[in-house]
């Protein structure tokens, strides 16, 4: 009899345990949110990510709450989130930087991009603008490109610090253009971007939501862009590629993560909600109007954003250290 007791008690929790997570997911979210954004507040990934999660809030009945978190190309503010409890209450919204191109920057890294996190969903994908000081002679790529050839001693290309969208942009297309120039590293766009207006230095390639405003008011000009397609924010300006530089293409994606654990029924929810956020009409106004490129459907799914994490890895990893490019 005790037993038949003892194995009825067992039965009951072993079911009961089963269905706990489904339950306790079902119930998510009961709190707020934190999203870690690894870099400090004013860039490109943290207005993406603010403007996200103010719609997000309102499908979830949570209001998800951003945290900055800087420093070390973004790896203090990854690594909380890698190793913060999978409860689905610490999120991640980064750019590939922090999870592909510092896995060939820093020799050990205190997460696994691919085995400490998981994959949500994308968030839009930021193109990027070759940019140069208002006086440089070229006034189309090909000029440009001759130009730099030509004086390779004295040509001088900024960017907003290693491991940064305007270092890799950079780096790509003095690699493709086979030139070798002085390098200038800034601590932020901002200070890059008022010495580039100034004329500090010669050219820049920064994500379109930085130099737009600066382009638009004629400080610099802009002679190429990092997509395979036009700009509709600048449909006169060449992509790099039709310019003469084939196979040139950078682009920077933002995507959201949660720690490694975290319950497939909170993942989903999570995706469904940005999906819903993605299709809103205001939002998607105000991100065309950042220059942000909206993932389709099928792209904003966890897999697909799992393989585009992986392909970017694959890409960048290979080509800075090969460019033995280190951290600061």
């Amino acid at each position: 009899m005790k037993l038949q007791r003892r194995s009825l008690l067992a039965g009951a929790t072993a079911s009961l345990a089963a269905f706990a997570p489904n339950a306790w997911a079902q119930g998510y979210p009961t709190k707020p949110i934190t999203v870690v954004v690894p870099f400090a507040a004013g860039g490109p990934t943290d207005a993406l990510a603010r403007v996200l999660c103010q719609k997000m809030s309102e499908h979830l009945g949570q209001q998800l709450v951003v945290e900055n978190i800087g420093g070390a190309g973004g790896t203090i503010g990854v690594n909380k989130v890698a190793k913060a409890n999978s409860d689905g209450y610490t999120l991640l919204f980064t750019h590939m930087g922090t999870l592909a191109v510092n896995i060939a920057l820093y020799k050990s890294l205190p997460y696994d991009s691919q085995k400490d996190l998981e994959p949500i969903g994308l968030g839009g994908t930021n193109p990027m603008v070759l940019v140069t000081k208002k006086d440089l002679p070229a006034k189309t790529f090909q000029e440009f490109q001759a130009y730099v050839k030509a004086n390779q001693k004295k040509v001088q290309y900024g960017m907003a610090g290693i491991g940064a969208a305007s270092h890799l942009g950079g780096l790509m297309l003095n690699s493709m253009m086979k030139v070798e120039v002085l390098e200038i590293p800034y601590k932020g766009t901002g200070p890059a971007l008022n010495d580039l207006v100034s004329g500090q230095f010669d050219y820049m390639v920064d994500q379109a939501v930085n130099v737009l405003p600066q382009i638009n008011s004629g400080n610099i000009k802009a002679l190429g862009v990092s997509t395979l397609k036009r700009l509709p924010q600048l449909p006169d300006v060449p992509t790099i590629d039709e310019a003469g530089l084939k196979g040139y293409e950078v682009t920077i994606w933002n995507g959201l993560f949660g720690p490694k654990g975290m319950a497939k029924e909170q993942i989903a929810k999570v995706n469904e909600a940005l999906g819903k956020t993605l299709a809103d009409a205001a939002v998607s106004k105000r991100l065309t109007e950042l220059a942000v490129d909206l993932p389709s459907k099928e792209e904003a799914t966890p897999e697909a954003l799992r393989k585009q994490l992986t392909a970017s890895i694959d890409k960048w990893v290979p080509a800075v250290k090969a460019a033995g490019v280190k951290p600061e």
